[in-house]
């Protein structure tokens, strides 16, 4: 009779780990990573916090950011679950550098930041939308594919493009809701709503919220001259018909000279 190794899934091992060797490049959570680490502004966020002289040091917004979208892609909302996931869930461990947000922390700052975060969200996923990186995601968009290269091989228009932006803003918008209502019932049954860590004392800048990053705008303004240089080139459908209507009109003035100049019978 054979014999085989025995394994058992529910041993704990204590193994040394590389948080950014968990984060293969070419997935999801390495492109949220990257982009918002080095890509995104994230200086909206400073004006919101009070506590340079007083007060404990806050957890950064980038933590914050890619823990909570991480999340949303999973389709995992509410502040308590997003907890949970930097508990036990390795990936969203390495997002986190090993911090563990609290489910109030996470609250508050979802409620009071909706706006920054809301911008950011929508121009970190159509940069992994143009990477083709939203696939099996509760982000993903079925029926509009645009090549990763943003070049002049774009296949779609501006209109395509911001398709794409509102369709994205939408699902956020819902996922943004979602997650405060979880929470607005979870507080209701643990007795009492979360109170915020850090509670912000200057109002949202609406003007920076819906400012697209400059990669955005690169590709918007790639296709916009895309876009401007095909409306100035005339299709050969526009052509082929316009000679067709000259071709037409010369035939009918031709045929009518010719009767003018034909003699009738009564003349004759």
């Amino acid at each position: 009779m054979a014999r085989y190794k025995s394994y058992d899934y529910d041993q704990t091992h204590l193994i040394p780990v590389c948080l950014e060797d968990q984060l293969l490049e070419g997935s999801l959570e390495y492109a949220i990573h990257v982009l918002v680490e080095n890509k995104m502004n994230m200086s909206l966020f400073d004006c919101r916090y009070n506590n340079d002289e007083t007060g404990c040091p806050a957890y950064d917004p980038k933590i914050l950011l890619k823990v909570v979208l991480f999340a949303y892609s999973r389709g995992l909302v509410g502040s308590r679950r997003i907890e949970k996931l930097c508990r036990t869930h390795v990936i969203c461990m390495a997002l986190a550098c090993m911090q563990c947000p609290d489910h109030s922390t996470i609250a508050a700052f979802v409620s009071s930041m909706h706006q920054e975060v809301l911008s950011l969200f929508r121009d970190i996923l159509l940069v992994c939308e143009q990477q083709q990186l939203l696939g099996g995601t509760v982000f993903a968009l079925d029926g509009l594919k645009l090549p990763s290269n943003a070049s002049k091989q774009w296949s779609g228009t501006i209109e395509e493009l911001q398709h794409k932006q509102e369709k994205l803003e939408a699902k956020i918008e819902q996922l943004l809701a979602e997650h405060q209502q979880a929470d607005a019932e979870e507080s209701q049954g643990k007795g009492g709503p979360a109170q915020a860590h850090q509670a912000p004392e200057t109002p949202p800048d609406n003007s920076l919220s819906d400012e697209p990053s400059k990669e955005i705008s690169s590709v918007v303004e790639e296709v916009q001259r895309d876009e401007s240089e095909l409306t100035q080139t005339p299709s050969e459908d526009s052509v082929e018909a316009k000679g067709q209507g000259t071709s037409e009109a010369e035939e009918a003035q031709r045929d009518e000279s010719e009767l003018t100049q034909a003699p009738s019978e009564n003349s004759v």
